[in-house]
């Protein structure tokens, strides 16, 4: 390595003197702590030589203008020079508030991208998050995107509870130290003291990254020091920023290469969505995971199958009443309540007409029926308006088959309810869906790449990550050779994909045409040995949930599928 000697750089709190040109690039060091120099990044500290020792200069930190060892990579793959900031390390040279001012005036009031780590491990651990979530907006960061979450063993303190742990971009126009105040005050505010060092915590919020920038002072270091070693950190920070590196010198690893090296945890971490507060959460990457029974309960005269079955007179419920009890004691956990068919070529209805056969169902089965007081409600429509009602009046989870398409108030809508969603995939409407089954790609990697797109979509809205149910929409925009190739290759759909990994995912395949064509069933209400394979073949391609009209039949069928596949 040639070695030159520069000019000194003089700052606001002092004078920093060159060691060196080291492989082109400047370094500037403090040479008054101990005649050493310290580098951040890496664990090695170099001595002074003996004339550069005999300097005198005031206690600081090094100043990194550029990356101190150049990754060894192409000149077009390098990474751009990151920012640092530098703080006295002396607290009898400058005092604590003088530090953060000086990191305050070294930044304007721009608007800059960071990434804050999430965990808990007390009390209602997702909801801690999302209170935490909602405290940071209320501060005016805004939240751009999630991870998933995930339950992870805990580490270095190890007789605690089992975390939850997640990571989100944000946009702030804070300084790191503004943004550190406003982080720990929202800690605060949800409860946390702190006693045990990486102990037990209600909530925890790190901040990981702050634009490409080195910071260290003696409140915060950024990047976060321990976050490369951390599995828990990185997995949930490579679902949003997989192929950016740490700015810190000599980081020529991806984060998604840097979690690949690691090794695996004694525990795999599972990722967690929730469906309801009294339902436990799906667990997608748990092989033993028990698959969801939906029961579906249209309240329309029309649906393709079972129209009028449910529908129900406003001054007798009591055949609606029994039709929830069954579905409930053959093994639902979930019922999925639509008010409008949205069949092939199905004529749509008005709001005011969806409302008032979906809002007197949802309270009924609220207030009315016991049994019901542990099973999960969604509201099957595509109308914002409707899904805000229906989540008034008690539904869990709001199920729209064009993942907000048809409505642009609905992922607005389903943000602020902040309720679990499920976005299926479809294109145009129930009328002209049947003519767009062009897929140039393939189907399972077209619809794949369009479920990715409403999935930005709902997070550029506000939804979280961890909220959020894919359905590749059998049925729906696709041909039978269509549908079948997504029953066959989903698990193409749940992991290769770049941006899918980690979601649940729901199927609907229950008494659909394609399966009528096969087995030669004309009659949609007696197709249930047909819909039994399909549900079968959900529950090996990895479905969460699957949604059908024989409730005590497909129950059956998922418990047998579930003790073949789910081990």
């Amino acid at each position: 390595m040639t070695t030159r000697t520069a000019r000194c750089w003089q700052g606001s709190a002092g004078t920093f003197h060159p060691l060196s040109f080291c492989g082109g690039q400047r370094v500037y060091a403090d040479i008054s702590i101990r005649s050493r120099l310290f580098c951040p990044s890496v664990s090695q500290e170099r001595k002074f030589s003996g004339t550069q020792r005999k300097r005198q200069g005031p206690a600081a930190l090094i100043l990194f203008n550029h990356v101190l060892f150049p990754a060894r990579e192409s000149s077009s793959a390098r990474k751009s020079p990151p920012t640092v900031r530098w703080f006295s390390s002396s607290r009898n040279s400058l005092n604590s508030n003088q530090q953060d001012q000086e990191m305050r005036a070294q930044k304007g009031n721009g608007s800059h991208r960071a990434f804050i780590a999430l965990g808990s491990n007390m009390g209602d651990r997702i909801g801690m998050i999302e209170r935490a979530c909602l405290e940071m907006e209320r501060a005016g960061i805004k939240i751009k995107r999630t991870s998933s979450l995930f339950e992870t063993a805990p580490m270095y303190v190890l007789d605690q509870e089992p975390f939850i742990n997640g990571a989100c971009e944000i946009e702030t126009t804070m300084d790191p130290i503004q943004l550190l105040d406003t982080l720990q005050s929202i800690e605060k505010g949800l409860g946390r003291q702190k006693t045990i060092d990486k102990g037990p915590r209600v909530i925890d919020l790190d901040i990981l990254l702050y634009d490409n920038e080195i910071v260290s002072h003696p409140r915060l270091n950024i990047p976060h020091k321990l976050m490369l070693e951390r599995e828990f950190v990185l997995r949930p920070l490579c679902q949003l920023i997989p192929h950016e590196r740490s700015p810190l010198p000599g980081m020529n690893l991806t984060f998604l290469s840097q979690l690949k090296s690691l090794p695996p945890p004694e525990t795999p971490p599972v990722v967690t969505t929730p469906i309801a507060p009294f339902l436990p959460p799906l667990t997608p990457s748990d092989p033993k995971r028990r698959t969801h029974v939906m029961a579906i309960l249209n309240v329309t005269p029309d649906s393709f199958s079972d129209g009028g079955q449910h529908y129900y007179s406003p001054d007798d419920f009591s055949r609606l009443t029994a039709t929830v009890r069954n579905f409930i004691s053959a093994g639902a956990t979930i019922i999925d309540i639509g008010g409008e068919s949205t069949r092939p070529n199905s004529v749509p209805v008005t709001e005011e007409e969806e409302l008032a056969r979906v809002i007197p169902v949802i309270r009924h089965i609220r207030t009315s029926i016991p049994e019901a007081a542990n099973v999960a409600i969604s509201i099957d429509t595509y109308h914002a308006r409707v899904a805000a009602e229906a989540c008034a009046a008690g539904a869990d989870i709001i199920n729209d088959v064009s993942a907000g398409t048809l409505d642009p108030d609905m992922l607005p809508t389903m943000a602020r309810t902040g309720k679990t969603v499920i976005l299926m995939h479809m294109r145009g409407t129930p009328s002209t869906m049947t003519r767009l089954t062009d897929y140039p790609n393939g189907v399972i990697q077209d619809v794949g790449s369009e479920l990715l797109a409403r999935v930005r979509a709902a997070e550029e809205a506000g939804v979280r990550r961890w909220r959020i149910i894919l359905d590749p929409g059998l049925g729906f925009a696709k041909g039978q050779t269509q549908n079948l190739t997504l029953l066959r290759d989903m698990p193409r759909l749940r992991n290769e994909i770049e941006g899918l990994e980690y979601f649940p995912w729901l199927v609907g395949t229950s008494r659909k045409g394609y399966i009528g064509r096969i087995t030669g069933v004309e009659k949609a209400s007696e197709r249930t040995w047909g819909t039994a394979a399909a549900v079968t073949a959900s529950v090996a391609s990895g479905a969460d949930i699957v949604r059908v009209h024989d409730v005590a039949e497909m129950s059956q069928v998922v418990k047998m599928a579930d003790a073949i596949y789910r081990v």
